[in-house]
């Protein structure tokens, strides 16, 4: 069975409902990335950054997984499919789709601020200060802030290396280090781009485009690889 790796971003949760920073100029719900999303951000004000968070899952909880997320389900009925995501909501998961690697974190998730690896599912419950991890230090979320490492990006690129398709949709690729995952397909990858802006984007030269939002164009890429097979 060949290996497709569908490598998701913000466009896709997009579709359903759920905003993102870049749609908004930088701005969510009226905060700046500065004020909610970076570490000094939790330093200076850890519960605004909570409070952030908490209204984040409380969004999540009452969206839905849409037609994109469920075409990449439908896709493992001909392919091993491993999804790649930017996101941190869980509608993959929800839709389905039974290998998801989230870059970025995820949302139903906290961590200790002093160990990494003392983590939690919460689902989409609330954290407040005081809540505390078992060894004492103050939960936050397990979220890959901007200017955080992304610790998960060596395993995508081994996963990327050894695609025999790849699919990139909802993302515009500007988003580093995880943009530059398309250069590390092998030569002889079939490269597929769904965005319905893709000529502009500059990485696209060796891909396919399929000039399409992300629920149309997965649907379209669907008809497309049923016909190569």
């Amino acid at each position: 069975m060949k290996k497709l790796v569908l490598f998701s971003g913000a466009g896709i949760s997009a579709e359903s409902g759920l905003k993102t920073f870049r749609d908004s100029g930088g701005l969510w719900e009226n905060y700046s990335i500065y004020e909610v999303a970076t570490p000094e951000a939790f330093a200076k004000n850890p519960q605004l950054v909570l409070d952030f968070y908490n209204m984040r899952r409380t969004q999540l909880e009452n969206a839905f997984p849409n037609e994109a997320h469920k075409m990449g389900v439908k896709l493992e009925e001909y392919y091993d499919v491993h999804i790649i995501t930017q996101n941190v909501d869980d509608l993959h998961e929800r839709a389905g789709s039974k290998k998801v690697l989230h870059l970025h974190g995820e949302l139903r998730m906290v961590r200790s601020t002093k160990n990494p690896s003392i983590r939690k599912d919460i689902v989409y419950q609330s954290v407040s200060l005081g809540d505390t991890a078992s060894d004492g230090a103050q939960w936050r979320p397990d979220i890959v802030w901007f200017g955080e490492a992304v610790p998960k990006m060596d395993e995508a690129i081994a996963i990327v290396r050894k695609a025999d398709i790849l699919v990139t949709v909802g993302t515009s690729l500007n988003v580093y280090p995880a943009a530059g995952l398309v250069d590390a397909a092998n030569e002889n990858c079939l490269k597929y781009i769904i965005d319905p802006n893709a000529d502009e984007i500059l990485s696209v030269s060796d891909m396919h485009i399929i000039k399409e939002k992300a629920g149309t164009g997965m649907s379209r890429l669907f008809n497309i690889l049923s016909e190569h097979d």
